[in-house]
């Protein structure tokens, strides 16, 4: 089945452009994740606010923090669509890399998605 992919965007024959199933899934984590809460309207509880912590210094708090929040995100919005194996935070080149391993429940498939955080993490080790 196809859907509307993420970000908003037309094909090269002008019209709405369409994703397949997978990468719908991967484009709704990516929403729950950088949505801040309170930014949609009528959900004031959903997202996860990862761009909140862009500027917040490198510590192994701050990777736990970030591996709570999107785990619990993910769970609270994403539950009907998605299992959570893991989350996995990194510090790469002053950026954050989330890495989020899940199996799609429609299908049992076993999928990870990469996030980075551009900016994030610099400071104290």
């Amino acid at each position: 089945m196809t859907m509307l992919d993420h970000p908003y965007h037309f094909d090269g024959q002008g019209r709405t452009a369409a994703t397949l199933d997978a990468d719908h899934v991967r484009d709704l984590i990516e929403q729950v994740l950088f949505t801040a809460p309170g930014e949609r309207v009528m959900r004031p509880d959903f997202g996860a606010g990862l761009l909140a912590l862009v500027f917040e210094p490198n510590s192994g708090t701050l990777a736990a923090t970030l591996q709570f929040l999107v785990q619990s995100a993910l769970q609270q919005h994403l539950a009907h669509l998605i299992a959570v194996n893991a989350v996995a935070v990194e510090n790469l080149d002053a950026a954050l890399q989330v890495t989020v391993h899940y199996v799609v429940l429609a299908d049992g498939s076993t999928r990870q998605a990469g996030f980075a955080l551009p900016g994030a993490g610099g400071g104290a080790p």
